[in-house]
């Protein structure tokens, strides 16, 4: 399977580059196994979409400010990214520049103080800063909020507020999770009363989330670590949800991509949901089922993208494919602010193993 049969055309103009005046005035393209018909509903029809007892699954990872602008010693200017925070005020990034730092050189900060270079491992450098408090609470003054790079302007006062979800609460993401944009207050509540629960899972997402994949083969592809955390309530409420009959409907990649990793195998072939906190690889595409989730909403991907991989081993490659092609026509809004799918696995008439590397 190749990168390139994950290429589609998608209109510039479709890319979504401003959030909508109101968050759940977002349309959702229902996608149910084939050959059943796609609906073009709105974000708001989600309730009569789902079922009492059904559990709707977010991650609540906040987003930093993470961008930060310096200058080196010798008067080059830098682009920082901070990519995951470490303990003692250190800090996993990226960095653009024009000549790459050496380890012993500082940066000196356009917001104030001192990013010091550690070290350097592969494309992201071990940073420590010399600022005025700690690093996370002086990001929040001093940092610059990192809006996706197919978005042509730079943040403004709104974004603060838009890319960021309402139930955001554990510090630590560099990027949103884009499908729980959609969600606010009202659709929440209108949720509640159709008798949908909720849970939540944590998992960081990294800078890596927007690197191309350079591997022309996808079975080449070794995916960027993030950090997640599985709980022990959240597990506890999928059993519960499982053994009354309700359905587990991830809000995300993000949120399958933890679940996944927290999916363990017995003895007797069957895999099942563990709690779990630590390092995450997987990389999901078609030949892997995915079993921790009953439906999924996600935003539209980029074309050759690993979230476009993901998806089209949930609901099948030609699935997504036609899904993508309508949306396209009917011209949805795409990516971190754009429009959502409501996508229901493939049926599978027979066993499928493989396609997906390992936690």
């Amino acid at each position: 399977m190749k990168k390139s049969d994950f290429h589609f055309d998608l209109p510039p103009e479709l890319i979504a580059q401003a959030p909508l005046a109101e968050r759940s005035a977002s349309r959702l393209l229902v996608v149910p196994p084939a050959p059943a018909a796609l609906e073009d509903r709105a974000i708001r029809d989600l309730p009569a979409l789902l079922q009492a007892g059904d559990l709707l699954i977010f991650n609540d990872t906040r987003v930093i400010p993470a961008r930060l602008f310096g200058q080196k010693a010798t008067g080059g200017r830098v682009e920082i990214l901070i990519e995951r925070l470490l303990p003692g005020n250190e800090a996993r990034a990226q960095i653009g520049a024009s000549k790459s730092p050496k380890p012993g050189g500082r940066i000196a900060l356009d917001a104030g103080g001192e990013a010091e270079v550690l070290g350097r491992d592969g494309e992201f450098y071990h940073l420590r800063f010399h600022v005025e408090d700690s690093l996370e609470s002086w990001l929040l003054h001093a940092g610059r909020l990192p809006l996706p790079p197919y978005i042509q302007r730079e943040p403004g006062r709104d974004d603060l507020e838009r890319y960021q979800t309402v139930f955001a609460k554990e510090v630590g993401a560099v990027a949103a999770p884009t499908a729980g944009l959609h969600f606010d207050e009202g659709l929440l509540q209108a949720l509640r009363d159709r008798g949908v629960e909720f849970g939540h899972v944590t998992l960081h997402v990294g800078a890596g989330t927007f690197q191309p994949m350079r591997a022309d083969d996808v079975r080449d592809h070794r995916m960027h670590s993030e950090w997640l955390n599985v709980g022990a309530e959240l597990v506890a409420q999928v059993r519960r949800t499982r053994e009354r009959g309700g359905r587990v409907v991830a809000v995300g990649t993000t949120v399958v991509r933890a679940l996944e990793s927290a999916m363990r195998t017995h003895d007797d072939g069957r895999r099942e949901l563990h709690p779990f906190a630590g390092e995450t690889q997987i990389f999901i595409f078609p030949g892997y089922r995915i079993e921790s989730v009953d439906a999924l909403v996600t935003n539209f991907h980029l074309p050759e993208s690993t979230l476009l991989m993901m998806v089209s081993a949930f609901s099948g490659y030609d699935r997504i494919f036609e899904a993508y092609r309508h949306a396209v026509e009917q011209r949805y809004r795409f990516f971190s602010y754009g429009d959502a799918m409501l996508l229901w696995p493939q049926r599978y008439d027979a066993d499928t193993t493989g396609g997906a590397h390992a936690p």
